[in-house]
């Protein structure tokens, strides 16, 4: 006499090559992630510790060093009312971070919510959702936060807002991708056979499998975030002077790009690397998270 058994599917070969301290060994081994993780680091930290690591106040004028070269003195130079620039630029990636982060929360608390609704429930929530989301993303990016902080009025508070809206499609977009993808596995399956109710199944079955896609994603929203900062405090739609921000740093630097090319060489470079190193950083989690989307 024999019995039948069924054999429990295997998680892929690249999940447990992946999982645990697998994913932290493939993300060391990614020199380019490694040295994108390092740099934002550096940012993050920057941003933290501004008041005790900037030598100088941002915002104090030194009449006597206006327009100065760097220096042993001020490392960076000098801006048209004797400012120390390093001190000004940490303080800007204060502004930038903090944008960076609470617009990209921002677009995830509401951008993942709607993009569960639309992918498990379908017909006139998916309907409904995927119209906003297209009409949304008929404005590109840039324009759009551009609009919205010019309707909410300069500040850096409704910079981050209108940033963080823009953000939103993007989010849905991807987030309802993986609830259309996770809820036809297995699992899920398995867990509405159960008796599972659709609060278990989403936020216990799809979103926690979902996750990886989603810090992709918000490594990459955090950059966009950082450089639409940067054009809106450069437009006067943000920070506003004599707060110190990069865009603001830029728009002041117009004027003396001449005599004094350090005052946009460097708030320039610093936008360059902050972006630079969160895409990398996208780039290493999406190869060590999503292996199936780096092999497209």
């Amino acid at each position: 006499m024999t019995t039948a058994t069924t054999a429990l599917p295997t998680p892929p070969a690249t999940s447990r090559r992946k999982s645990g301290g697998g994913r932290l060994r493939a993300l060391r081994g990614n020199r380019l992630a490694l040295t994108g993780g390092i740099i934002a680091a550096v940012f993050v930290l920057a941003a933290l510790l501004a008041p005790l690591i900037a030598p100088y106040d941002p915002a104090q004028p030194d009449f006597g060093n206006v327009l100065a070269e760097p220096s042993a003195a001020h490392w960076l130079g000098t801006d048209d009312l004797g400012r120390d620039q390093l001190s000004r630029i940490v303080h800007g990636a204060r502004a930038s971070m903090q944008v960076g982060l609470v617009a990209v929360v921002l677009a995830f608390l509401v951008g993942v919510p709607l993009g569960l609704l639309a992918g498990y429930y379908g017909r006139f929530a998916d309907t409904a959702v995927s119209r906003l989301t297209d009409t949304m993303l008929a404005f590109p990016f840039l324009v759009l936060a551009v609009g919205l902080a010019a309707i909410l009025g300069p500040s850096l508070t409704n910079a981050t807002i209108a940033i963080g809206i823009s953000q939103i499609p993007a989010v849905i977009r991807i987030t309802r991708a993986e609830t259309l993808r996770l809820k036809h596995v297995d699992y899920v399956a398995a867990a509405v056979a159960n008796g599972g109710g659709d609060g278990t199944v989403l936020f216990r079955h799809i979103l926690p499998n979902a996750t990886s896609a989603l810090i992709v994603q918000a490594t990459v929203g955090i950059p966009a975030a950082i450089i639409g900062e940067a054009l809106l405090s450069f437009l006067g739609l943000g920070v506003q002077p004599p707060n110190p921000s990069l865009g603001v740093m830029l728009s002041g630097a117009q004027s003396f790009l001449a005599p004094a090319p350090w005052l946009a060489v460097f708030p320039g470079l610093a936008i360059v690397a902050a972006t630079l190193a969160f895409n990398l950083l996208g780039d290493g989690l999406r190869d060590v998270l999503d292996p199936r989307g780096a092999t497209r």
